[in-house]
């Protein structure tokens, strides 16, 4: 049986992890409001530039246009082609199965690609994906920095130039993106997100296929737009991934807190039943000491 003093010390110890906890969420708390904030602002230009691109190809699709680069589907699925995958994590810990979720399917989506891809290639965006590739002894071909801590428009287009310019020299033929979406402050869902090649939007049963006027020029114009799409894609990615890692962080966070009170109340329970049992057995000695001397 522990002493009181061990029992003391460990109450102590919960206590001050109880305040750690405590902070951390209302810090994650306040980080994800200004999180969602940015979510909010940067989903519909997102939506409406992936339906304006995706418009784009269809209509090149459908009239035989020699298509752009970035609108070329090509043969991965031929055993000639390679897939590369972008899995966007956290830099940090603490944040219940976050980081796990993304690394599981990040695997299986390389296990689903395995059967119809020559050559799988996996890049990170956050150190925790870096790390889980390592523990997976997968190679990761190249690790984003500095993305998550703070994101911004202008890392995420360094990184869709990148891949842009490798798809277009033929270096991959297909790019996946593996990241949490931000649903609310309770969900988070993992989402795969095939964004190379830029696919045609689907034209149901009498819809018409609208027509656009192109000004300096086509080729000038998609040149621009496809990767400033592409690079609008990853940041929303990325964004999505803080505001739900904010949100992961603050539940998890929650639930340390409320274990914390319960270890504590369960500690305090058995110190005095401990302190209880020491006094007893301290006058049961003083009883059998003055009935020995009556004797």
């Amino acid at each position: 049986m522990a002493s009181l003093r061990d029992i003391r010390k460990r109450i102590k110890s919960v206590k001050n992890s109880q305040k750690i906890t405590k902070a951390m969420k209302m810090v994650s708390a306040a980080k994800l409001r200004r999180a969602e904030q940015r979510v909010k602002a940067a989903r519909p230009y997102a939506e409406k530039i992936a339906r304006t691109c995706a418009g784009l190809a269809k209509r090149a699709e459908a009239m035989g246009e020699a298509p752009h680069p970035l609108l070329t589907a090509r043969p991965a699925a031929k055993k000639g082609g390679t897939v590369e995958i972008l899995s966007i994590t956290s830099d940090r810990g603490l944040c219940g199965a976050f980081n796990s979720n993304i690394t599981r399917r990040t695997m299986r989506q390389r296990f689903d690609l395995k059967d119809s891809a020559r050559e799988i290639r996996v890049s990170t965006v956050g150190r925790k994906a870096t790390e889980a590739m390592k523990r997976e002894k997968v190679a990761v071909r190249k690790h984003y920095e500095k993305v998550v801590e703070a994101p911004s428009y202008d890392k995420a287009q360094a990184i869709a130039l990148e891949l842009s310019e490798a798809y277009e020299k033929g270096e991959i033929d297909a790019l996946f993106l593996v990241y949490n979406e931000f649903v609310n402050a309770s969900t988070q869902r993992v989402v795969v997100d095939q964004v190379l090649p830029i696919e045609p939007a689907e034209v149901g049963p009498g819809e018409v296929l609208s027509d656009h006027e192109y000004e300096p020029d086509r080729d000038a114009l998609l040149s621009t737009l496809l990767p400033r799409q592409l690079a609008t894609r990853i940041y929303r990615a990325v964004i999505e991934s803080v505001a739900a890692e904010h949100a992961a962080r603050m539940s998890a966070m929650d639930n340390a807190s409320k274990n914390a009170k319960e270890m504590v109340d369960s500690l305090t329970l058995y110190a005095n039943r401990v302190r209880q049992a020491a006094i007893t057995k301290e006058l049961m000695e003083i009883i059998g000491g003055a009935e020995a001397l009556k004797g």
